[in-house]
């Protein structure tokens, strides 16, 4: 992955060259690959799609957006790709940032403004959390403009610890095994949504972002609050990695090799019909009971 001046996607132009930033850069496109082949993300016997690359200005997004148009620019990715930002009307939120980053960069984008800032505040009691309102308000017109630009799929910056974040929320919260999945279909069933960074570790993001010098517009211009779920799951996560490195792709991996035979839920696996000799008893076989 080595560049040259005239072979190289205008994202990248600048880049650092040391050993340690493209060993970064490798391994953040090398995730990227995998977690679009192992979840099917490009039907390559399809006429060739578009998607909708969802841009907040944030350190997700931007590396989001700068790797794939770099697997997209090496051929790697047969896709057309729309950057796209949600000018939500928060207060103080700098407007010109972004259309003028996506025009140096030559990257096809399109910039909405919806008011859904007013909405919220005027909906959300004082002093409760304004984020599960706003992103549903967020995500209703990201559907909305996929589907004016003729986007089969919403394309998400949600990276490896916002799925275990996630997938920690609704176990302490929500008494449920769930998380965000690298690949679902939205609830019209007219589009997908994809989190190609599924794979990719926050604090690559992170690095990758600050190295590269992108202009990050931080997510706290609406007043968010401190103390929410979401970051006292981090810091729970943070303690057990700082106790423990690795911690988080062992939980990460875990989640990837799920086993319904061994947890308790009867509609997914079918409890009631297992019966003695229904399964072979050979500690080196696989053969787990039938899933209903």
């Amino acid at each position: 992955m080595l560049d040259d001046a005239d072979d190289i996607h205008p994202l990248f132009q600048g880049a650092p060259r040391s050993t340690e930033f493209r060993k970064l850069r490798k391994r953040i496109v090398r995730h990227t690959r995998e977690a679009v082949d192992q979840y099917g993300m490009v039907d390559r016997a399809a006429p060739r799609a578009k998607w909708l690359v969802c841009l907040s200005g944030g350190k997700d997004s931007y590396t989001l957006l700068a790797v794939l148009h770099e697997l997209q620019w090496r051929g790697l990715l047969p896709v057309d790709l729309l950057a796209c930002n949600l000018d939500q009307g928060q207060p103080n939120f700098p407007a010109t940032v972004l259309p003028e980053f996506l025009k140096t960069m030559q990257v096809p984008h399109r910039i909405e403004y919806q008011d859904t800032y007013s909405i919220v505040v005027d909906k959300v009691p004082a002093g409760r959390t304004m984020c599960a309102l706003c992103s549903r308000l967020r995500r209703g017109n990201l559907y909305r403009i996929a589907r004016e630009e003729g986007c089969s799929a919403v394309v998400l910056g949600h990276h490896r610890d916002d799925i275990l974040e996630t997938f920690m929320m609704n176990l302490f919260h929500g008494g449920r095994l769930a998380t965000m999945p690298p690949k679902l279909v939205n609830e019209d069933g007219d589009l997908f949504v994809y989190r190609p960074l599924a794979h990719v570790a926050e604090a690559d993001c992170e690095r990758f972002a600050s190295a590269m010098g992108y202009p990050i517009i931080p997510c706290d211009l609406c007043g968010s609050q401190d103390g929410l779920q979401r970051q006292q799951v981090k810091q729970i996560l943070d303690g057990w990695e700082k106790n423990s490195p690795g911690r988080r792709q062992v939980m990460f991996r875990a989640l990837m090799n799920a086993r319904p035979s061994h947890l308790l839920d009867p509609q997914l696996f079918d409890f009631a019909g297992l019966s003695i000799g229904s399964v072979k008893s050979d500690a080196n076989s696989d053969d787990v009971p039938k899933l209903r």
